[in-house]
């Protein structure tokens, strides 16, 4: 039987190929789309607004009971997770939410909504970043404080949040494999006379340019030699399908937050 999901931020490049894949894919079903109040998507037919046929579902402001869904997937703004977060909650249906940029407040917020429904929070649904992930804390602890760590993301123009949540996500990897906090070690960029740099240092560096995906690379430098563990994006598929799978995965399974470690091991 197909999983029943509704898709928040219809409307944007992950929303639209999200829906575009579970389309096509017989183990779930999209029963409902979700914009802003206000978009101009909001009232319009699926069929009209996206790459899709054969489905009767109309774009909307929220979410009904009618629509039975089990599962919210979300690419929206840190507003619009919090409010799916809260719907999820009310429908008793669990949230799966790639969006990034939210506050210390929201996080919280969403933290204590996932002692109540079943939440999966990435910052990148890719099976090739999460192995990033996994590659770079373990070359972190392995490589020791002799090797600098920097890391510097790329994404298209449009682009809303700097550094990109994967950025961060692979920050946080390193720091916590080295015992360190990555709040007080983070250098976001570096302009001016900033002096040598700090051994405990994590630069961080977004660029931003054309319609590039999404591409991730780790830096570990010490005298006389560097390692590269790098990601390179192509389509978005790589996100959406991602997104699918956890979707998929998270039906049924009890509140609690979870990550895409937890797919992948199973």
């Amino acid at each position: 039987m197909s999983v029943r999901i509704a898709v928040s931020g219809a409307a944007g490049r992950m929303g639209r190929r999200t829906i575009e894949l579970a389309m096509a894919d017989p183990e779930v079903r999209v029963v409902a789309a979700v914009e802003s109040r206000g978009h101009p998507w909001v009232g319009k037919h699926l069929a009209d607004v996206a790459r899709v046929a054969g489905s009767e579902v109309c774009v909307g402001d929220r979410l009904s009971p009618e629509d039975r869904v089990q599962v919210i997937v979300d690419f929206s703004t840190p507003e619009g997770a919090v409010e799916r977060a809260r719907d999820a909650a009310n429908l008793g249906a669990a949230l799966v939410t790639g969006t990034t940029g939210l506050s210390a407040e929201q996080l919280d917020e969403l933290g204590e909504i996932s002692g109540r429904i079943p939440m999966l929070r990435a910052a990148n649904f890719s099976i090739g970043v999460n192995m990033l992930l996994k590659l770079a804390r373990e070359a972190a602890e392995a490589l020791g404080e002799a090797f600098e760590v920097e890391i510097v993301e790329v994404h298209h123009h449009g682009k809303a949040d700097a550094p990109s949540g994967t950025a961060l996500a692979i920050a946080e990897a390193v720091a916590e494999a080295r015992g360190r906090s990555l709040e007080k070690n983070a250098v976001y960029g570096r302009k001016g006379r900033v002096g040598p740099r700090k051994p405990a240092e994590i630069g961080i560096h977004a660029v931003r340019m054309g319609d590039v995906v999404g591409e991730h690379t780790v830096y570990f430098a010490a005298a006389g030699e560097r390692l590269m563990l790098g990601h390179v994006a192509a389509s978005r598929d790589a996100f959406a399908s991602g997104a699918l799978r956890a979707a998929k995965w998270i039906c049924g399974k009890p509140a609690g937050t979870y990550s895409m470690s937890d797919v992948l091991k199973s």
